[in-house]
């Protein structure tokens, strides 16, 4: 008889404290079906996606895993408690217990730190044999996953696509950043063959699109043309992040465009130059932003961003100008999150050497409040900033301008209009101080 493993991605809680759902789930994370496909074949995985699905406290599975990302954290440790209050050998994992493994462990059996390919066979063995070890590190030198087990979740309510892999890591060294913390500026790339083979194979499950993840997708041009010329040819659409300077480089965007990139989100973090300074992010040129924009929105793909308030150089004023930035810029998809120390970061420990954290309880940073003392405001004038600066981004006339008032509008109404529902269920979420995300 197979030994069972329930994996699982946990929802973040909403303001009421209650787990987030949805009756679908558009962004599908990658980490557990990597983990299934890293499991020998004498265990039965089953993964369970809180947002669309109900977590089953009862299941006569041997082994709990349960990953950690970002404002879900709080969720994942009390579902780590509950587990184990009913005597399962529970396992947290992914980037946000990485960063705090000690105060992650009082809550499980074991933690993954870091990246789980160099260690989760090993973990298992430990398991069945009675010797589970408190924590699993090993960094990796080569990224080379299995085809991940798409097969375990595609009949759940997700998407109309499915994320494939091209690099991991990243080489900046932004001080906010959990990513830059992890890998402390190791980027990890996967070969060409590699990253086709699983684009294939998203295709041939019957989709039609795919998420392309790579925290640095431009670091490697001549990769990425290769890249694009051989997607161009299997005729899928795909999304993915990137940097900005996408926009001063003519050939390598219009082979992007080309290859069917149809939209990209891009980390400009702040229109304000002394906070990027500060995140150490000082590259970044905010008065280049309109027109890096305008060159990637003319090549027919369609804008999304992440962006932060309350760094160093960030007022009242400066956070209400970011909701004209983003009008003016006809993004589609815009976020935002407040800038936040997360424990293990630079950012956290320069925020603790000043004396200027204002609440210690980690389990409440989702991003939403302030819990730092900004330098030219006060926490909760950030915090109401923050929310009156979606409100106004999310209202009626925001929407209708930056989804369906523009000249792309007529050539695919469909697609405007499907943003057009993105961005109402966003403004419902915020009218419930919920903070929209990916999931």
């Amino acid at each position: 008889m197979k030994r069972k493993l329930l994996l699982i991605q946990p929802s973040p809680y909403d303001s009421h404290g209650r787990p987030i759902k949805k009756n679908r789930l558009y962004f599908v994370g990658l980490g557990l079906p990597l983990l299934a496909a890293l499991t020998p074949a004498d265990w039965e995985v089953e993964i369970i996606l809180e947002t669309i699905e109900t977590i089953p406290f009862a299941t006569d599975a041997a082994l709990i895993g349960i990953g950690s990302m970002g404002h879900a954290t709080r969720r994942s440790i009390d579902i780590a408690r509950e587990f184990k209050r009913r005597g399962k050998t529970v396992v947290l994992g992914g980037y946000m217990v990485s960063l705090i493994p000690e105060e992650a462990k009082q809550h499980c059996d074991a933690v993954v730190i870091g990246d789980a390919e160099g260690v989760w066979a090993q973990l298992l063995e430990d398991f069945v044999c009675g010797e589970l070890r408190s924590y699993y590190q090993q960094k990796l030198t080569l990224l080379a996953p299995p085809l991940p087990r798409f097969d375990l979740i595609v009949s759940k309510k997700i998407g109309n696509f499915l994320p494939v892999q091209a690099g991991r890591g990243c080489p900046n060294s932004c001080s906010f950043c959990s990513v830059a913390c992890l890998y402390q500026g190791v980027y990890l790339r996967r070969p060409l063959a590699d990253v086709l083979r699983d684009i294939r194979h998203v295709r041939d499950l019957g989709f039609k699109r795919f998420l392309l993840l790579d925290d640095n997708i431009l670091s490697d041009r001549e990769y990425m043309l290769e890249l694009c010329g051989e997607i161009r040819k299997l005729g899928m659409e795909w999304l993915s992040q990137c940097s900005i300077q996408l926009g001063d480089d003519p050939e390598l965007l219009a082979a992007v465009a080309a290859s069917g990139c149809i939209a990209l989100s891009f980390g400009l973090e702040s229109i304000t130059p002394a906070s990027l300074a500060a995140m150490d992010k000082a590259w970044a040129n905010p008065s280049d932003y309109p027109r890096l924009l305008g060159k990637i929105r003319a090549a027919g793909i369609d804008l999304s961003t992440e962006m932060v308030v309350g760094g160093e150089g960030d007022t009242l004023a400066t956070i209400r100008q970011t909701a004209d930035f983003v009008a003016d810029n006809k993004i589609v998809v815009p976020r935002f999150y407040i800038l936040t120390p997360i424990p293990g970061t630079v950012y956290h420990r320069e925020m603790q050497a000043q004396q200027r954290l204002v609440n210690e309880d980690i389990y409440s940073y989702d991003g939403a409040q302030a819990v730092h003392q900004p330098k030219l405001m006060s926490p909760e004038e950030l915090t109401q900033a923050y929310w009156e600066l979606y409100n106004r981004v999310f209202s009626y006339p925001s929407i209708i301008w930056r989804t369906l008032l523009r000249r792309e509008f007529w050539r695919r109404p469909a697609k405007y209009i499907f943003y057009l529902l993105i961005n109402l269920y966003y403004r419902r979420q915020i009218k419930d101080r919920i903070t929209p995300n990916i999931i």
